[in-house]
């Protein structure tokens, strides 16, 4: 294993990378074990929910895209629903308040409480999951996790960094205050351990029964009692309709390369295969990388076209099916004519959330593929009594509520800007690769694609090199070659001003954990260092 960093070997088991080392290690152990990609992608999204509480818990959603070897691939979409109102709820009754989050050089508010948590996804995700494409029973995919929640897991730096931006949220009420404060009351430090009885106990259930409990019994009883005396908006109506959706990847051909990724009613995949389009009509594939990676060129062609994306988002709204590019991309379509009716029609009226997210990649021996991103929103401030379940606070994204909060439509799968992508190259080669970052994903899964299909990176480098992100300005990581710095210095890029240039790689460019399998079944991985990544081969 190597944290913040990548492996590579030949094809034993498999390969592993995501956001934490424990994540890999849950992982990468059921693969060792005989489980296959699904199997290990079910362990590492238990452990996810363990060690890296922030991002990821059992109270939020996520996606797994998913190809067998020799199959059809198939986006597995356990995102959250929005729940119907509550008889006799009222807005002025709900727990539902506001907390700033200090990011250092900038201040932003999320609201929180029961009344801004939609229905969670991971349970039935995860049995989902498991049932149709694991060989091993769900038990043992969670045993890693579960020993994670009973014997616990020690604090890295940036995992302290994170929960001290959130502070406000992790202290809201006793057991998250128990779980991230020492005696004295301030936040744990870096090597301390964070140790979750409550949350073994009910990853056991999960493993013992399945969802049902979470929807239909015991727990989903629990949660609607708690939700209708303390504030929330969820009912037994709505974790009972909970279901798994299970759809057809968005394709693109770029390259040379089948893309698969997320699509409809999520709009990360859609953003990301646009600027891949405007990329491939503005110039004809491969002549960027004859001009060589992190030239000026590059970086203003990457820019032009990351601003164009931003344009057609922005003059669509969530709908970003229906945008075309402006005239200085040769109106170059979203998406073929074909599709763009029914992508229209799948993303109206459906809300779309960009929150803290983070990300796993396994490919196995025989060429089982999955990508699988998850999020909790920052989470709500509130555990479900007895269950260790951190519940997310989804319903409190401001880009849900352009009307006001409390106005989104109900009993609808919610949007994301995640994007779990599979990509198949000219060669053969086979990569798995997603990213955390809000709105930042995106770009840094482009241009992770960019560096390995068009400029032959392998993993490692493709996920270490420099970044660009452009919206409202142009943000520059340090690495890119000094005349090309010079230049866009002096005139600006895309029309949008002098460039900001970071002192150091940072996790606001997202953080991708990619895996790559050659075709003569080499399997390589690297997690993000810039999101505390790590990687295995098995």
């Amino acid at each position: 294993m190597a944290a913040g960093g990548s492996s590579a070997g030949s094809a034993s088991g498999g390969a592993v990378a995501a956001g934490h080392e424990e994540t890999v290690r849950a992982a990468a152990e059921v693969l060792a074990e005989g489980g296959n990609a699904f199997d290990a992608a079910c362990a590492g999204i238990a452990a996810a929910c363990v060690c890296e509480p922030v991002l990821a818990s059992l109270g939020g959603g996520g996606f797994l895209l998913a190809e067998p070897a020799g199959g059809e691939a198939r986006l597995y979409d356990f995102f959250v629903d929005t729940p119907g109102r509550r008889p006799g709820a009222r807005a002025g009754e709900l727990d539902f308040e506001a907390v700033e989050a200090d990011f250092g050089t900038a201040r932003q508010v999320f609201h929180i409480g029961l009344g801004a948590t939609a229905v969670p996804g991971v349970p039935a995700g995860l049995e989902t999951v498991a049932r149709e494409l694991g060989r091993l029973p769900l038990a043992r995919s969670l045993a890693p996790a579960v020993a994670l929640a009973r014997e616990g897991c020690a604090l890295r730096p940036i995992d302290v960094a994170v929960a001290a931006v959130v502070a406000p949220i992790v202290t809201a009420c006793d057991p998250l205050r128990d779980l991230h404060c020492g005696p004295g009351g301030d936040l744990r430090r870096s090597g301390e351990h964070l140790v979750q009885p409550a949350l073994a106990e009910t990853l056991e259930r999960l493993a013992r029964e399945g969802a049902a409990p979470f929807y239909d019994g015991e727990l989903a009883t629990r949660l609607a009692a708690f939700c209708r005396e303390a504030g929330g908006q969820l009912t037994a109506v709505d974790l009972a309709g909970y279901r798994v959706r299970r759809r057809k990847p968005l394709a693109v051909e770029w390259a040379g390369a089948e893309i698969l990724t997320n699509g409809p009613p999520s709009h990360g995949g859609l953003l990301i295969a646009f600027a891949l389009r405007l990329l491939e009509e503005t110039a004809p594939v491969g002549e960027e990388a004859r001009g060589g990676f992190g030239s000026r060129r590059q970086l203003e062609r990457l820019g032009r076209a990351m601003a164009l994306t931003n344009r057609a988002r922005v003059e669509s709204g969530l709908a970003a099916a229906e945008a075309e590019a402006s005239a200085e991309a040769a109106g170059a379509a979203l998406l073929d004519p074909a599709l763009v009716a029914r992508y229209r029609a799948e993303l109206r009226g459906r809300p779309g959330v960009a929150r803290g997210t983070t990300h796993l990649s396994v490919i196995d021996r025989a060429g089982n593929a999955a990508a699988a991103s998850l999020s909790n929103g920052e989470g709500c401030g509130r555990v479900l009594p007895g269950s260790g379940i951190h519940l997310n606070n989804m319903l409190g994204e401001e880009d849900l509520n352009p009307l006001g909060f409390h106005a989104w439509p109900t009993g609808v799968r919610l949007g994301s800007m995640m994007a779990p992508t599979l990509a198949r190259a000219a060669d053969g080669a086979m990569l798995a690769l997603g990213s955390g970052g809000s709105n930042r994903l995106r770009t840094a899964i482009l241009q992770v694609l960019i560096n390995c299909l068009q400029h032959g990176m392998a993993p490692a480098a493709a996920v270490a090199a420099p970044r660009l992100h452009v919206e409202q300005g142009v943000q520059l990581e340090p690495g890119f070659e000094p005349a090309a710095l010079e230049g866009l210095a002096g005139e600006g890029l895309a029309g949008l001003g002098r460039p900001t240039l970071w002192p150091a790689p940072n996790l606001f460019f997202g953080g991708v954990h990619l895996v790559r399998r050659d075709a003569r079944g080499r399997l390589e991985a690297a997690g993000d260092p810039r999101r505390g990544g790590a990687a295995a081969v098995v």
